[in-house]
């Protein structure tokens, strides 16, 4: 997975970078066809924000969020995104084979 950092009004430093990474790993973990991933992190004003958008198999996922806290965003987006795509894992899963053998199932 190529993961692009990119801090806007803030420098992006090693400790940050290594959290993003170790958050991203489980995403990861959920989905082998992550291609790529761009994080914008920026601060306005007191709020810090986070933004992120993911390429898997041909379908792009985005999302953000705000906190008072740099690490609460992250945070927050990451869970944002593996909501996304656990979704969209359940949908391009096949339930219809399930319901065949439990409809040949009830024919005898």
């Amino acid at each position: 997975m190529q993961l692009t950092i990119t801090g806007h009004q803030l420098e992006v430093t090693e400790p940050i970078r290594d959290y993003i990474e170790t958050k991203f790993e489980k995403i990861k973990r959920h989905f082998d066809q992550v291609l790529n991933a761009h994080v914008i992190i920026r601060v306005e004003k007191l709020q810090h924000q986070s933004e992120a958008t993911m390429h898997i198999g041909g379908k792009d996922f985005f999302a953000d969020s705000r906190e008072d806290n740099l690490y609460k965003s992250i945070d927050l987006l990451v869970d944002k995104l593996d909501k996304q795509i656990r979704r969209h894992k359940d949908k391009a899963t096949n339930h219809h084979r399930e319901e065949a053998v439990r409809l040949n199932q009830s024919a005898y």
